[in-house]
């Protein structure tokens, strides 16, 4: 016997769910910042705000500098957590994705419930599937990235603005089908879609989540027919306008026959990969261990054409059968077509022909939620279809729930600790350049970094460093074995020339360019770097590396500065200013401290570069 679920308790239960979501993930509150969490938290000045001043709070909203200042609202509660607690504390940044979560999980399942409920789910079942899905989303171990790498809060409060946008919108349609007023509704839906953008531009998208909604379980219904033709007419003007931005800007903008900047692939290399990826994704909804979620998918094989490798030809072929099997049960099982085609909509963008990287577990955040709704479904049918006696659908609904469960808990039991994180990534992908790198980084960490020579940990460092760059052939690999050598005081000649040899062979990506960077600072730092074979190094990527303007001024700098060579930098200084617009701010800086140190010749050199007029103080304007 079902108990009866009213929807105060539907509320209660599901505010359960959401606090016992929150609770799974909280084994992984140790571990620490990652990856993009240093750029964007860590040395962003912006977000260490001291003080609920206006200026602070508008610096903090426009501090994602990647983004030329969007995304706007989760930069915002960076700044949050980081006056709340007066210091870099990953705990208190990783508490609040858990509230936000949470509150997600809780949205969802009111979101679910009535979109079931227009599927013409009787009551009690509906109650009881959107539980299910809201758990299921919870505590999935993809979601382990998603909530636990703090930067991708990003992503987790748009999914939660469009989460309410969405269920908005049902509460919208559902008034037009009874013929009673539903502008609260709509109003509610536009506020948080504006909110969603503030928080990722992917955001972008709930139109096309509304028209999965349309295709499958509301079918375009309202009270009367003139209405629905009317609302039929707008969805597919709509549906048009969206293609046509696609092929005459979206393509046109993004679409490259050569490799993208930074990237080794192109575009039709790209939107091949995605089909490998799209069901390895699918995979890892289905049979959710740990151990096939690596979070470091930068080894992951380019696919460079329909039999490299063949399974880009299956994974293609695999996704059509997907597609077409929703498309024509629409009608038949719409709250399966319903999951599936929202599955496939939440990839519109990642998995498209932007220069994005190829693989990141976050972008399953919300589509995740198309992929259980259809498993959902699939399951009742079976039920149905086998005649199974309630008490066993429910004990079978119970003992996969908690197989799901207990996988997401051991998955953020890993993020709980640094060291327990880096191993277990290099275990289950071994040929991952960041994975070792990061371990090595961990290992460093632990040996007390500049202070490190004689740890134990050090040694553990080297050796890490050292399989990544046997195993990898990571530059980066190579440079932070004559970084962690140069501490240890046992680098060589020969280290060197490894490095030197490797940064000739690979492709300069950003990745192999910062080499550059991470040597300038830890010259800076003093830990006794070589300055010869720092120069060879520099000559190399210089060499071979497509430069900034910024970064020429940068080299400058560090030359000037930093070096036995100060000399050496006028070239560089002269090179960023060639490339910069005339009376370009940071070049008339450059010549005015010049002149203040009596190197008018320096000057001069800059105003010529920069075809500056050569009045002391003029802008050049």
């Amino acid at each position: 016997m079902i108990m009866n679920i009213t929807h105060r308790r539907f509320l209660l239960l599901a505010t359960i769910v959401a606090l016992l979501g929150a609770g799974v993930f909280s084994l992984g509150l140790g571990g620490p910042f990652v990856l993009d969490d240093a750029h964007t938290i860590v040395e962003n000045a912006g977000v260490h705000m001291e003080s609920l001043d206006r200026d602070s709070l508008l610096d903090a909203a426009a501090s994602f500098y990647a983004g030329k200042g969007t995304r706007p609202l989760p930069m915002l509660t960076f700044g949050l957590d980081y006056w709340r607690h007066g210091s870099l504390d990953a705990r208190t940044y990783k508490m609040t994705n858990l509230f936000i979560h949470a509150l997600t999980t809780l949205l969802l399942a009111l979101f679910v419930r009535r979109l079931l409920r227009l599927a013409d789910w009787p009551a009690q079942r509906a109650a009881l599937a959107a539980l299910a899905v809201a758990l299921v989303w919870a505590v999935h171990p993809l979601q382990v990235s998603s909530v636990l790498y703090v930067v991708q809060r990003m992503q987790t409060m748009a999914a939660l603005f469009l989460v309410l946008a969405l269920w908005a919108y049902l509460g919208l349609r559902r008034a037009e089908m009874e013929d009673r007023p539903g502008w609260r509704y709509g109003v509610l839906a536009l506020v948080s879609w504006v909110l969603a953008l503030a928080s990722k531009e992917d955001a972008i998208l709930l139109p096309v989540y509304a028209l999965v909604l349309e295709l499958t379980v509301l079918r375009f219904r309202v009270s009367r027919p003139e209405r629905e033709r009317g609302l039929r007419r707008s969805w597919l003007a709509a549906a048009l306008v969206g293609v046509a931005v696609f092929l005459f800007w979206a393509l046109p903008h993004y679409w490259s026959s050569e490799a993208y900047p930074g990237r080794d692939f192109n575009s039709m290399e790209r939107l091949l990969t995605q089909a490998r990826v799209l069901v390895m994704h699918l995979g890892q909804v289905l049979l959710p261990l740990p151990s096939l979620m690596p979070f470091n998918y930068d080894d992951f094989e380019v696919s460079r054409g329909l039999l490299q490798p063949v399974t880009t030809l299956l994974a293609l072929l695999a996704l059509t059968a997907v597609l077409v099997w929703a498309w024509l049960w629409r009608r038949r099982r719409p709250v399966f077509a319903c999951g599936v085609l929202f599955f496939f909509a939440g990839h519109v963008l990642t998995s498209n022909v932007i220069a994005l990287e190829l693989v990141f577990e976050h972008r399953n955040h919300l589509p995740l939620v198309g992929a259980v709704l259809a498993l959902v479904d699939l399951f009742w049918l079976a039920c149905q279809r086998w005649q199974a006696p309630q008490r066993w659908s429910a004990v079978g609904a119970g003992a996969l729930l908690l197989l799901v469960t207990v996988a997401g808990g051991a998955r953020a039991h890993l993020w709980g600790d640094a060291a327990r994180f880096a191993e277990h990534n290099v275990d289950i992908a071994p040929d991952s350049p960041r994975a070792c790198l990061t371990l090595g980084g961990v290992y460093f960490d632990l040996a007390g970094r500049k202070n490190s020579r004689g740890s134990p940990y050090l040694d553990r460092a080297i050796e890490a460093v050292e399989d990544c760059a046997q195993r990898t052939g990571s530059a980066s690999a190579y440079s932070n074995i004559v970084i962690y050598k140069t501490i240890q005081g046992t680098v060589t000649p020969e280290d060197w020339q490894r490095l030197l040899q490797r940064l000739e062979e690979v492709p300069m990506l950003p990745a192999n360019k910062n080499i550059l960077w991470t040597t300038f600072a830890n010259v800076r730092a003093e830990i006794g770097l070589e300055e010869a074979q720092v120069m060879r190094v520099l000559d190399v990527i210089v060499r071979r590396a497509q430069l900034q303007p910024a970064e020429y001024l940068r080299i400058g700098a560090f030359l000037y500065l930093s070096t036995s060579q100060p000399d050496a930098a006028l070239p560089y200084f002269v090179r960023g200013a060639e490339m910069l617009p005339t009376g370009d701010r940071s070049v008339v800086n450059l010549r005015n401290e010049f002149r203040a140190v009596g190197r008018d010749d320096w000057a001069r050199a800059l105003e010529k570069a920069n075809r500056m007029d050569s009045t002391p103080g003029s802008r050049g304007l």
